[in-house]
């Protein structure tokens, strides 16, 4: 039996084994939870990239250079990357539903204070900067705490379609937030960053409303903060799924992040104007928005194991065209059939990684 399908199959073997030793059989299947969770995931995600695309004009609008707008962003990409772990090991204990819900809180003050200073005319370099780091440090939270919820919320058998579901959303934000994000900075510097908040008002009510308690079967405590935080390590380090998971999302998401914004660079050096770029960006986002949608239904008919391996050869000859391309069609053409590609294993992979994983560690794994 080929490497991939041994690891599909023990990752249906686990999950069968951590059923029958936890309670968490007694969750069932929540739809409303669910929906409730996919709805704050999607205006969260929908706020962020409306106030994200405007953030670097509205730092040169303020008279600040593009140097600074890159510090802004690696400051608060920084902050975020450093406190995930820590925030995952509250999360793990029980607290994930208390989490999510002020740290949606917290962003929302946080962006609903940038746009009143700056609709006031008042706005500093230092308040935007402190805004943008307390979200991010919020968000980074949210996102840790998130994490297990859909084992939480949705049965094994439910978990792929709510990931991809869950994919899907954030396709659709990246297509729909850049453009609502601009058109609304057109009208008001402010609204964008109030449409911000506002989405995270939303995900706050959203996960408030969730019945479940989002709390995990008990597990014995690591000893140390750190110590815990260093458990999804340890576990990534004993299961070959979730060895490849990490190693295949990176590297891919790497490769496609690369791509992408290379082909943005050439199309504005080539001087094709702000038309194509859009048409290839979009073009780009409704095909990841479609092959997240079609992720569970092609795992089902080809099997899992062939769509990492298809896939992944495929991903060869297309990056090397990238490479080498010219012109607005050949880019939409090429990273089109990239970003339709990515999520049919990507979505399967993550659906799977919940298989193995237990619930209480789910945040620190990642």
């Amino acid at each position: 039996m080929p490497f991939s399908s041994l690891i599909f199959t023990a990752a249906s073997c686990s999950w069968r084994n951590c059923v029958e030793s936890s309670s968490l059989s007694s969750a069932g299947t929540s739809a409303r939870d669910f929906r409730l969770f996919w709805w704050a995931n999607a205006t969260d995600a929908l706020g962020t990239q409306a106030s994200g695309v405007v953030l670097p004009l509205l730092l040169l609008s303020l008279g600040h250079s593009a140097q600074t707008a890159g510090l802004v962003a690696g400051l608060s990409l920084a902050a975020g990357i450093l406190l995930g772990p820590l925030a995952a090991v509250p999360a793990d204990r029980g607290a994930r539903k208390t989490i999510m819900f002020w740290s949606a809180v917290v962003s929302a003050l946080a962006m609903g204070s940038v746009a009143l200073v700056l609709a006031l005319g008042h706005l500093t370099l230092a308040h935007l900067l402190g805004a943008v780091l307390v979200e991010r440090f919020a968000t980074a939270t949210h996102d840790a705490a998130s994490r297990g919820t859909v084992a939480l919320v949705c049965s094994p058998d439910d978990q792929p379609r709510a990931v991809a579901r869950l994919a899907a959303a954030d396709q659709g934000a990246l297509i729909l937030g850049p453009a609502l994000g601009g058109a609304a900075y057109q009208l008001s510097r402010a609204l964008p960053f109030l449409a911000d908040a506002l989405s995270y008002a939303v995900a706050a009510c959203c996960v408030r409303g969730m019945r479940a308690e989002l709390k995990a079967a008990e597990q014995p405590h690591g000893g140390g903060l750190l110590r815990e935080a260093a458990a999804g390590l340890r576990l990534v380090r004993r299961q070959p799924l979730l060895r490849l998971v990490l190693v295949w999302i990176a590297l891919v998401n790497g490769v496609a992040v690369a791509l992408y914004y290379a082909a943005v660079f050439a199309l504005e050096r080539s001087g094709s104007g702000a038309l194509p770029m859009g048409v290839v960006l979009a073009v780009s986002g409704a095909a990841g928005l479609a092959g997240s949608l079609a992720a569970p239904r092609v795992a089902v008919r080809v099997g899992a194991a062939r769509v990492l391996v298809g896939v992944t050869w495929l991903l060869v000859p297309l990056t090397a065209g990238l490479a080498t391309a010219a012109g607005p069609w050949t880019y939409g053409l090429l990273l089109g059939t990239v970003c339709l590609l990515v999520p049919l294993p990507a979505v399967v992979l993550q659906a799977r990684a919940l298989l193995v994983t237990h619930p209480s560690v789910q945040a620190r794994v990642g």
